[in-house]
């Protein structure tokens, strides 16, 4: 459990940097360099990424159960996990109307992702892992928010085509994790057999 600890402060303290602590951000840019900077943050990102899958496999081995939670939940998480993937894709199909509204859907795909699998899993390392996420994600999105609304930035409008293209794109991430056995082959769980 502990590694999975390191791994979750080390993985989401970096990516916390521009939104929670631009400051020392700009401070290591300006010692190191922006190619440092980039070097160090790879770094440490693969190697909170690495403890972080590492020690969540370990736990799932020896599972701590807190709750169980309502088989049925399974639904609601497949569900909630379709809108993750469309605002995953959205943050990268060009001009679409759901980036240009939400302006971060990245960060609010990983809020709807952590609270999905929260609802559906009651295990220590299960809390520990999507409640750090999802913890993270409110943070970021918050002070993402902040620092638009001191700048007065306006993003670009979005076309119904990219929205679509953003949906349909989704759609099929969403079909390939949950019936291609994509989630089966990263993660070790088939969704729709937990969800009968």
């Amino acid at each position: 459990m502990l590694q999975l600890l390191i791994g979750l402060v080390l993985f989401l303290g970096i990516h916390s940097l521009q939104s929670l602590a631009p400051q020392l951000r700009q401070n290591a840019i300006a010692r190191w360099g922006a190619l440092g900077f980039k070097g160090v943050y790879a770094g440490i990102s693969l190697l909170g990424l690495t403890l972080l899958v590492q020690g969540y496999g370990q736990a799932r081995l020896d599972p701590v159960v807190l709750w169980t939670p309502p088989r049925g939940m399974q639904h609601t998480t497949i569900l909630l996990m379709w809108l993750a993937m469309v605002l995953l894709v959205a943050a990268y199909v060009p001009g679409n109307q759901i980036k240009a509204k939400l302006r971060h859907p990245m960060t609010l795909s990983v809020k709807v992702w952590a609270l999905a699998h929260l609802l559906s899993n009651g295990n220590l390392a299960d809390v520990l892992l999507f409640g750090g996420f999802l913890i993270w994600s409110v943070l970021v999105f918050r002070a993402a928010r902040q620092r638009e609304r001191l700048s007065m930035h306006t993003a670009p409008e979005g076309t119904l085509i990219g929205s679509l293209l953003a949906v349909a794109l989704g759609t099929g991430v969403w079909a390939a994790f949950l019936m291609g056995g994509l989630h089966l082959w990263l993660i070790g769980v088939m969704p729709f057999t937990r969800a009968v």
